[in-house]
């Protein structure tokens, strides 16, 4: 009797296109020709067909990589963008748990929060907005608190 594996979960299944290929590694070879190609046709009567050969290994090569390579099911362009998020912005020193503590009761010694600036003059807004006065201002209606009081 045959046995077929039968994935559980199918959104990680990719459908395949012609040649048993995806539609993305479709386009990587197809821009990978369009790149190579040329620069062997180029370069094979100036520096001989080996060298030629290994121009053009050299310089489709990337393109494959990106085409190719993912991890963790993320193709190689957001796989790389977190990669460069986290080196921007995580920090690059690591502190201990000791000094971490040691630092965070210092804070609360001193009274500094951490992330605390300096408060420009600039009043809060309530959310109630200013009265107005002068000729423009119409007659308030009888309902309105003030005139009760």
């Amino acid at each position: 009797m045959a046995y077929v594996q039968i994935p559980k979960d199918l959104s990680k299944v990719k459908t395949k296109v012609a040649l048993n290929l995806t539609k993305r590694q479709l386009i990587g070879f197809t821009v990978a020709g369009l790149i190579g190609i040329p620069v062997y046709l180029k370069t094979r009567l100036t520096l001989g067909n080996d060298v030629a050969a290994f121009l053009l290994l050299i310089v489709t090569l990337p393109v494959f990589f990106v085409v190719f390579y993912e991890k963790d099911g993320l193709p190689f362009e957001k796989y790389f963008k977190f990669v460069y998020l986290h080196e921007k912005y995580q920090p690059k020193v690591r502190v201990s748990k000791k000094k971490f503590r040691e630092m965070r009761k210092e804070e609360v010694v001193s009274g500094k929060k951490p992330g605390n600036k300096k408060k420009s003059g600039k009043k809060k807004k309530t959310g109630r907005k200013p009265e107005k006065t002068g000729k423009a201002v119409k007659k308030r209606s009888k309902g309105n608190r003030k005139d009760k009081a």
